[in-house]
């Protein structure tokens, strides 16, 4: 035990964080004379000793991380964290289960968007308020993990950004703990931006600051069973979009454009890959609608926009059921929440870079074909991708694809339908929150499903979040072998 001194401590002190951010819903409840108060009160009381207890046990061990040690620091902190963030839900007076309430908390915190909970409408400010704050604090999370540790990892072809920042003349900043205090003011800044804006486009000013963290988190956790749908604004739509794209893309690249880089964003191929797969998703789209749907210009590109954007970013805030939009809209909805959007940002999904490694390869490939003895070398921003790169992204595809298919057919073992089997195993393991069909769809939640479909999916969201190696490795025999 004394070997992971540093992974108990690192997990205390994020727990007297975790209970130190419960007193916000507290607060509010209390203000609103919601009796809830007390139900926060007593999760941060809690949350907060056991954080205190690892902290103070494990104080001053000053040991370095070393490989094993961080790949267990990096999975215990996202299971600790809702298993305690889940205490809310199960004192409040929502009538939830373990299951339910952690089912919950983890898809909050890893900003998936799936719900157990219906008339959101009625539940009390804290709660609101707190499913928000789990995916705010679940969007900067991920974002510190996919820069700092990821990378060091070697999980899934992400040592290919840490190849990348390891040039001096690109160098952002020279200590992680600088990069995510630098992420961290950005990451700030924007949310307040995109409530203002919100406030600014008709929303009431609570319902603009919950919608405003989930949308830069791009988890898609909303104040109202409609989602965004509920206020029927054209202006909202279009904000949301505009911010779900921020969210989506790599924020090392903001802060190099503060830094008088102003078009280091366009320049990256990743950012160019994302937007030309969402102009020509919502192309297709859009034709569709107004040709098979009947639907006007206007309405037809709104409509379009919002919900192909919330899908591709993993977001999963809804305007409308487009499961009844026709067999086509179902189809693509189902392929487009595997892409996800960038590398370094808080969306999900496979991710474009992976996208971009593959078809390298594969050109490369194409032209050794054709001329044998020639010599061509796949690249990635104009640098050669190492062959360690291509093994992981390779590895990753693998297991995902082997991930998501024992998923679903696990899902339907337990006698969910294939429609909702399928798109829930892609919704978890993507990380997008709705599924497909008149259970998880738009329409309705996860709340009908069994137990241990409930811990499945949870286990899926985990394992989507983290790219899943970083997870399965510690199921191995060989990682715990000295």
């Amino acid at each position: 035990m004394r070997e992971y001194r540093a992974v108990f401590l690192v997990n205390g002190v994020l727990l007297l964080i975790l209970g130190v951010a419960m007193l916000v819903p507290a607060l509010l409840d209390a203000w609103a004379g919601h009796p809830d108060w007390q139900v926060f009160l007593a999760a941060a009381f809690l949350t907060g000793f056991v954080g205190a207890a690892l902290a103070i046990s494990c104080w001053g061990s000053g040991e370095n991380l070393q490989l094993r040690q961080a790949f267990v620091l990096t999975t215990t902190v996202w299971v600790t964290t809702p298993a305690f963030g889940a205490l809310p839900f199960v004192f409040a007076d929502l009538d939830l289960s373990y299951t339910d309430a952690f089912f919950e908390a983890m898809s909050g915190i890893t900003t998936t968007g799936s719900t157990v909970i219906s008339d959101l409408e009625y539940a009390p400010p804290g709660i609101l308020i707190w499913r928000a704050l789990l995916q705010w604090m679940g969007g900067i999370g991920i974002i510190v993990t996919a820069v700092a540790i990821l990378p060091l990892l070697q999980v899934g072809g992400m040592q290919l950004f840490r190849m990348e920042s390891s040039d001096a003349s690109e160098k952002v900043l020279p200590r992680t703990a600088q990069i995510a205090g630098a992420i961290s003011i950005i990451y700030l800044s924007l949310s307040m931006i995109c409530a203002f804006v919100y406030w600014a486009a008709g929303m009431p000013a609570f319902e603009a600051a919950a919608h405003a963290m989930t949308t830069i988190a791009t988890g898609g956790f909303s104040t109202s069973d409609l989602s965004i749908g509920i206020y029927d604004s054209a202006l909202i739509d279009y904000t949301a979009v505009v911010f779900m794209i921020i969210g989506s893309l790599p924020f090392l690249l903001y802060f190099q454009a503060l830094r008088g880089q102003p078009l280091a964003l366009w320049q990256d191929s990743q950012v160019r890959w994302f937007f030309s797969i969402l102009v020509a998703a919502v192309g297709c789209m859009v034709f569709y609608q107004i040709g098979e749907n009947g639907l006007p210009l206007d309405k037809a590109i709104r409509y379009t926009v919002f919900n192909v954007t919330s899908i591709l970013t993993g977001t999963g805030y809804t305007t409308d059921d487009y499961g009844q939009w026709g067999g086509f809209a179902v189809v693509m909805f189902f392929f487009v929440m595997f892409i996800g959007g960038c590398a370094g940002s808080t969306s999900c999904g496979i991710k474009i870079f992976r996208f971009q490694v593959l078809y390298a390869a594969a050109r490369s490939q194409m032209s050794r074909l054709l001329q044998p003895h020639g010599v061509f070398v796949a690249n990635f921003n104009h640098r050669p991708i190492p062959e360690s790169v291509m093994d992981s992204v390779m590895s990753f595809f693998f297991l995902f694809i082997l991930s998501f298919a024992v998923m679903a057919v696990a899902l339907s073992f337990m006698g969910l339908d294939f429609i909702t089997a399928v798109s829930g195993a892609g919704t978890a393991i993507a990380n997008v929150g709705p599924g497909l069909g008149d259970v998880i769809g738009p329409s309705g939640t996860f709340a009908s499903l069994p137990d241990m479909a409930k811990w499945l999916l949870a286990s899926g969201m985990l394992l989507g979040r983290l790219e899943l190696l970083t997870v399965m490795v510690l199921f191995t025999r060989a990682f715990w072998r000295r």
